[in-house]
Protein backbone atom coordinates (compact mmCIF):
# COMPACT_ATOMS: atom_id res chain seq x y z
CA UNK A 1 0.00 0.00 0.00
CA UNK A 2 1.27 3.48 -0.89
CA UNK A 3 0.75 6.11 1.77
CA UNK A 4 0.08 9.65 0.62
CA UNK A 5 2.44 11.89 2.62
CA UNK A 6 1.88 15.01 0.54
CA UNK A 7 -0.85 16.37 2.81
CA UNK A 8 0.34 18.11 5.97
CA UNK A 9 -0.72 16.58 9.26
CA UNK A 10 -3.37 18.39 11.24
CA UNK A 11 -2.60 19.77 14.69
CA UNK A 12 -3.89 17.73 17.60
CA UNK A 13 -7.31 18.58 18.96
CA UNK A 14 -7.94 19.59 22.53
CA UNK A 15 -9.93 17.06 24.50
CA UNK A 16 -9.77 13.78 26.35
CA UNK A 17 -9.70 10.38 24.70
CA UNK A 18 -10.82 7.41 26.80
CA UNK A 19 -8.41 4.67 27.76
CA UNK A 20 -9.29 1.38 26.07
CA UNK A 21 -8.14 -2.20 25.83
CA UNK A 22 -6.86 -2.83 22.29
CA UNK A 23 -8.55 -5.51 20.23
CA UNK A 24 -6.67 -8.81 20.73
CA UNK A 25 -5.00 -10.26 17.66
CA UNK A 26 -4.42 -13.94 16.92
CA UNK A 27 -1.08 -13.30 15.28
CA UNK A 28 1.36 -10.73 16.63
CA UNK A 29 2.88 -9.07 13.56
CA UNK A 30 4.99 -5.94 13.77
CA UNK A 31 3.25 -4.56 10.67
CA UNK A 32 -0.27 -5.46 11.84
CA UNK A 33 -2.77 -3.85 14.18
CA UNK A 34 -0.58 -3.90 17.25
CA UNK A 35 -1.88 -2.31 20.49
CA UNK A 36 0.37 0.69 19.93
CA UNK A 37 -0.85 1.10 16.34
CA UNK A 38 -4.47 0.91 17.50
CA UNK A 39 -3.84 3.69 20.03
CA UNK A 40 -2.09 5.85 17.43
CA UNK A 41 -4.97 5.29 15.02
CA UNK A 42 -7.47 6.58 17.61
CA UNK A 43 -5.28 9.64 18.24
CA UNK A 44 -4.99 10.31 14.50
CA UNK A 45 -8.75 9.95 14.13
CA UNK A 46 -9.25 12.62 16.80
CA UNK A 47 -6.81 14.89 14.96
CA UNK A 48 -8.34 14.54 11.51
CA UNK A 49 -11.92 13.35 11.86
CA UNK A 50 -11.22 11.06 8.90
CA UNK A 51 -10.96 7.26 9.11
CA UNK A 52 -9.02 7.12 5.86
CA UNK A 53 -6.44 9.69 6.95
CA UNK A 54 -6.11 8.12 10.40
CA UNK A 55 -5.53 4.67 8.92
CA UNK A 56 -2.95 5.98 6.47
CA UNK A 57 -1.22 7.85 9.31
CA UNK A 58 -0.38 4.48 10.89
CA UNK A 59 0.38 2.79 7.55
CA UNK A 60 -2.79 0.70 7.56
CA UNK A 61 -5.93 0.59 5.41
CA UNK A 62 -9.40 1.96 6.27
CA UNK A 63 -10.83 -1.47 5.48
CA UNK A 64 -8.60 -3.01 8.15
CA UNK A 65 -9.73 -0.38 10.65
CA UNK A 66 -13.40 -1.20 10.02
CA UNK A 67 -12.70 -4.93 10.41
CA UNK A 68 -11.09 -4.17 13.74
CA UNK A 69 -14.09 -2.09 14.75
CA UNK A 70 -16.46 -5.00 14.01
CA UNK A 71 -14.37 -7.48 16.00
CA UNK A 72 -16.37 -9.34 18.67
CA UNK A 73 -13.92 -8.14 21.33
CA UNK A 74 -13.75 -4.59 20.00
CA UNK A 75 -16.32 -2.91 22.26
CA UNK A 76 -13.82 -0.61 23.98
CA UNK A 77 -12.11 0.12 20.66
CA UNK A 78 -15.49 1.12 19.19
CA UNK A 79 -16.19 3.47 22.11
CA UNK A 80 -12.76 5.07 21.72
CA UNK A 81 -13.41 5.38 17.95
CA UNK A 82 -16.70 7.25 18.56
CA UNK A 83 -15.07 9.59 21.10
CA UNK A 84 -12.18 10.32 18.74
CA UNK A 85 -14.50 10.93 15.80
CA UNK A 86 -16.57 13.37 17.87
CA UNK A 87 -13.42 15.34 18.74
CA UNK A 88 -12.26 15.28 15.12
CA UNK A 89 -15.60 16.52 13.79
CA UNK A 90 -15.67 19.31 16.39
CA UNK A 91 -12.20 20.40 15.35
CA UNK A 92 -13.17 20.46 11.67
CA UNK A 93 -16.33 22.42 12.49
CA UNK A 94 -14.30 25.01 14.41
CA UNK A 95 -11.83 25.31 11.52
CA UNK A 96 -14.73 25.70 9.06
CA UNK A 97 -16.27 28.42 11.25
CA UNK A 98 -12.98 30.31 11.22
CA UNK A 99 -12.89 30.13 7.40
CA UNK A 100 -16.54 31.10 7.05
CA UNK A 101 -16.26 34.15 9.31
CA UNK A 102 -12.81 35.40 8.35
CA UNK A 103 -12.66 34.14 4.76
CA UNK A 104 -9.65 32.78 2.93
CA UNK A 105 -7.02 34.53 0.84
CA UNK A 106 -7.03 33.54 -2.83
CA UNK A 107 -4.55 34.72 -5.47
CA UNK A 108 -5.50 37.30 -8.09
CA UNK A 109 -4.02 36.72 -11.56
CA UNK A 110 -3.39 39.16 -14.38
CA UNK A 111 -2.11 37.79 -17.69
CA UNK A 112 -1.02 34.62 -15.95
CA UNK A 113 0.88 36.37 -13.17
CA UNK A 114 -0.11 36.67 -9.52
CA UNK A 115 -0.62 40.38 -8.83
CA UNK A 116 -2.16 40.16 -5.37
CA UNK A 117 -4.74 38.40 -3.23
CA UNK A 118 -8.32 38.91 -2.22
CA UNK A 119 -10.34 37.54 0.67
CA UNK A 120 -13.27 35.30 -0.24
CA UNK A 121 -16.14 34.54 2.14
CA UNK A 122 -18.41 31.51 1.98
CA UNK A 123 -21.91 32.52 3.10
CA UNK A 124 -23.31 29.04 2.40
CA UNK A 125 -20.77 27.49 4.74
CA UNK A 126 -21.54 30.09 7.40
CA UNK A 127 -25.29 29.50 7.17
CA UNK A 128 -24.80 25.72 7.29
CA UNK A 129 -22.81 26.05 10.51
CA UNK A 130 -25.32 28.47 12.01
CA UNK A 131 -28.16 26.06 11.21
CA UNK A 132 -26.20 23.31 12.93
CA UNK A 133 -25.48 25.32 16.08
CA UNK A 134 -28.71 27.33 16.24
CA UNK A 135 -31.31 25.23 14.36
CA UNK A 136 -34.30 26.90 16.04
CA UNK A 137 -33.47 30.16 14.25
CA UNK A 138 -31.62 29.10 11.10
CA UNK A 139 -33.68 26.05 10.08
CA UNK A 140 -33.54 25.37 6.36
CA UNK A 141 -37.28 24.73 5.91
CA UNK A 142 -39.40 27.28 4.12
CA UNK A 143 -41.25 28.42 7.24
CA UNK A 144 -38.01 29.65 8.75
CA UNK A 145 -36.16 30.75 5.63
CA UNK A 146 -34.07 33.88 5.98
CA UNK A 147 -35.93 37.10 5.34
CA UNK A 148 -34.52 40.33 3.92
CA UNK A 149 -34.14 41.55 7.50
CA UNK A 150 -32.14 38.42 8.35
CA UNK A 151 -29.85 38.90 5.37
CA UNK A 152 -29.21 42.52 6.32
CA UNK A 153 -28.50 41.53 9.92
CA UNK A 154 -26.15 38.76 8.79
CA UNK A 155 -24.23 41.23 6.65
CA UNK A 156 -23.94 43.62 9.60
CA UNK A 157 -22.78 40.86 11.91
CA UNK A 158 -20.15 39.79 9.40
CA UNK A 159 -18.81 43.35 9.30
CA UNK A 160 -18.70 43.41 13.09
CA UNK A 161 -16.94 40.04 13.23
CA UNK A 162 -14.47 41.23 10.62
CA UNK A 163 -13.65 44.34 12.65
CA UNK A 164 -13.25 42.26 15.80
CA UNK A 165 -11.03 39.78 13.98
CA UNK A 166 -8.76 42.51 12.66
CA UNK A 167 -8.42 43.88 16.19
CA UNK A 168 -7.62 40.41 17.48
CA UNK A 169 -4.78 39.96 15.01
CA UNK A 170 -2.74 42.56 16.88
CA UNK A 171 -2.45 40.30 19.90
CA UNK A 172 -3.15 36.89 18.36
CA UNK A 173 0.21 35.54 19.56
CA UNK A 174 -0.97 36.01 23.13
CA UNK A 175 -4.22 34.11 22.68
CA UNK A 176 -4.50 30.34 22.71
CA UNK A 177 -6.48 28.26 20.25
CA UNK A 178 -8.99 27.44 22.97
CA UNK A 179 -9.63 31.14 23.56
CA UNK A 180 -10.25 31.69 19.84
CA UNK A 181 -12.75 28.85 19.71
CA UNK A 182 -14.46 30.19 22.82
CA UNK A 183 -14.65 33.60 21.15
CA UNK A 184 -16.38 32.07 18.12
CA UNK A 185 -18.89 30.27 20.30
CA UNK A 186 -19.66 33.49 22.19
CA UNK A 187 -20.31 35.24 18.88
CA UNK A 188 -22.70 32.44 17.87
CA UNK A 189 -24.53 32.74 21.16
CA UNK A 190 -24.86 36.49 20.55
CA UNK A 191 -26.24 35.81 17.05
CA UNK A 192 -28.85 33.45 18.46
CA UNK A 193 -29.92 35.94 21.12
CA UNK A 194 -30.14 38.84 18.64
CA UNK A 195 -32.05 36.80 16.07
CA UNK A 196 -34.49 35.49 18.68
CA UNK A 197 -35.09 39.00 19.98
CA UNK A 198 -35.66 40.39 16.48
CA UNK A 199 -37.95 37.49 15.56
CA UNK A 200 -40.15 38.34 18.53
CA UNK A 201 -40.07 42.06 17.77
CA UNK A 202 -41.07 41.76 14.08
CA UNK A 203 -44.70 40.63 14.71
CA UNK A 204 -45.19 43.53 17.12
CA UNK A 205 -43.81 45.95 14.56
CA UNK A 206 -46.15 44.53 11.93
CA UNK A 207 -49.18 45.01 14.18
CA UNK A 208 -48.22 48.62 14.88
CA UNK A 209 -47.87 49.29 11.14
CA UNK A 210 -51.34 47.84 10.44
CA UNK A 211 -53.80 49.07 13.12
Amino acid sequence: MTIDKSRPSLPAVRGTLPEFTPVPRHYKRHDGWTPERQRRFIEALADSGSVKRAAHAVNMTPEGAYLLRRHKHGEEFRKAWEAALALGVQRLEDAAMERAIHGVEVPVYHFGQIVGTRRVYNDRLLMFLLRNRAPERFAADGAKALSAVDHAMLARLKREWRAEWEAEQADKDERSEAELIDSINRKLDAVRERMTHDARALPQASRSDHP
